[in-house]
């Protein structure tokens, strides 16, 4: 039998094309973009209180799954002082319902760690990640929760959400457009300084949108553009600390809730910070303003 000759070889399938990772980001979150503005305008606050809960657990569920996957235990009690600690945070400024929080979670880590100590080898970094991961996600994004009460809680939970997610869009269309200088090789390759620029001024544009409506008269200006510059930084921040996480536990993505966004947590990892610091800004310096 002769060898095919190039001419009589079948030419390779033309390789299928798929949505591109920006357009499958958009076309999957958009059927819950209503029902999420809803429950921050429309719907009774203890219904947003809920839906804020069960994503704090699904992210803290997500991140005890990287971190600890060896002990179910340790697991389990990592994702319930995630929520636990979240609720407490709806207390605050209260210190002894904080304090509370913080004693349970203390505690709960003494007992887990004693109920489950095999493999000892690992038991130091088990016992970080339960106390550790509650702050880490309970304690941010429960600030979504706890300014949700204020008159204008919907208003500022989306606050939040724009420095998180204009950023994320801002620095993306920056990048590819404009970007030159490595931020973070070690960490995430594709993101440059003028990316992160990009997305600055998008974090800005968004906060004195709705600086000059849904929080006109309440947010004033300069305010919006300094709560805008240091939330949009720390929500870049808190990206890149995912990815550290995420690469010492040599994984790609935090889980695979939704098509093209992986896990609830990434989605999650700038909103931490940009909630952070909107719901420190709306409970200790927005007072001062008489």
């Amino acid at each position: 039998m002769t060898e095919p000759t190039p001419e009589t070889q079948a030419a390779p399938e033309p390789e299928k094309k798929g949505l591109g990772s920006t357009a499958l980001r958009l076309l999957s979150a958009l059927p819950l973009i209503p029902s999420v503005l809803w429950l921050m305008f429309g719907a009774p606050k203890w219904a947003f209180e809920i839906f804020g809960l069960v994503w704090i657990g699904i992210c803290g569920n997500e991140l005890m799954n990287m971190t600890i996957p060896e002990s179910r235990l340790a697991r389990v009690w990592g994702t319930l002082a995630t929520v636990g600690l979240a609720a407490a945070t709806l207390h605050a400024p209260n210190a002894p319902a904080l304090a509370g929080g913080l004693l349970v979670l203390a505690l709960g880590g003494l007992f887990v760690a004693l109920a489950a100590p095999d493999p000892i080898a690992d038991a130091s970094r088990r016992l970080g990640w339960v106390l550790g991961g509650p702050i880490y996600v309970g304690a941010t994004l429960g600030g979504l929760a706890a300014m949700h009460q204020d008159t204008h809680g919907g208003a500022w939970v989306l606050l939040s959400m724009f420095l998180a997610f204009l950023s994320d869009t801002g620095a993306y269309f920056a990048g590819r457009a404009f970007g030159r200088t490595k931020l973070y090789p070690k960490l995430s390759p594709k993101k440059t300084v003028e990316g992160s620029i990009g997305g600055l001024v998008a974090g800005v544009l968004g906060a004195l949108a709705l600086q000059q409506t849904l929080l006109a008269g309440v947010l004033p200006m300069l305010d919006a553009v300094l709560v805008a510059l240091v939330g949009t930084a720390l929500g870049q921040a808190g990206d890149l600390l995912e990815s550290l996480i995420k690469r010492s536990c040599g994984v790609k993505d935090s889980g695979n809730i939704m098509p093209g966004h992986g896990g609830l947590l990434d989605r999650s990892d700038a909103l931490m910070f940009t909630s952070a610091t909107v719901w420190a800004y709306l409970t200790w310096i927005l007072p001062l303003h008489g």
